[in-house]
């Protein structure tokens, strides 16, 4: 099975350089505009995160296919930081405790890295199962910068860690799943969109 893997497109919030994870943005005009006139590898079926930058970005990219909302890869609870960007947070002690720290502290009031990673490994894994209980030849996955970067981390060949993984809005990857992924683990990266 293959499995296409892309990041939403842009929203205002994107644009700001916010820290936008449970703000549910629509896309904005910048962002719409980015997904036309490209061409992304077919699907049968698209999974998307539930928030709306998600689901929009699938209706312009797979219009004519039906989408199934994956909760667990919704973006990092960004907590105290949430739709505030590097400058709003500058002089902030607790900001600054969490860029010392190489992004390791969790979000104050938010969501630990360790804890959303086991739950974007987790959603990745049920939508695999279900596809290939469902014997899906090609999937599409349309979720977050952050959710993407998890994922691919945790699974990918090559390893890279994960800020290797950074993608831009609109953008991802071709990955193919071996049959015995559920066992190994492992998929393969087979291009950059």
């Amino acid at each position: 099975m293959k499995v296409v893997l892309i990041r939403h497109s842009k929203t205002a919030g994107n644009l700001m350089g916010r820290y936008i994870g449970t703000t549910d943005e629509p896309l904005c005009e910048e962002g719409i505009r980015l997904l036309e006139n490209r061409s992304y590898p077919a699907a049968e079926l698209v999974y998307v995160s539930p928030m709306n930058r998600c689901r929009e970005t699938a209706a312009l990219i797979y219009p004519t296919l039906a989408q199934r909302e994956e909760p667990l890869l919704r973006e990092c609870d960004f907590g105290d930081f949430e739709n505030k960007n590097y400058l709003e947070l500058n002089g902030n002690p607790d900001y600054q405790a969490w860029v010392d720290s190489g992004g390791t502290l969790p979000f104050p009031g938010g969501e630990s890295r360790e804890g959303f990673q086991e739950r974007c490994r987790e959603g990745f894994v049920r939508i695999l199962r279900e596809a290939q209980a469902e014997k899906r030849r090609q999937i599409a996955v349309v979720a977050h910068g952050g959710t993407l970067m998890r994922v691919l981390s945790a699974f990918a060949v090559p390893e890279k860690p994960f800020y290797d993984w950074q993608v831009k809005n609109g953008r991802g990857f071709l990955l193919e799943v071996p049959e015995d992924f559920m066992e190994k683990r492992k998929l393969t990266v087979l291009e950059n969109l």
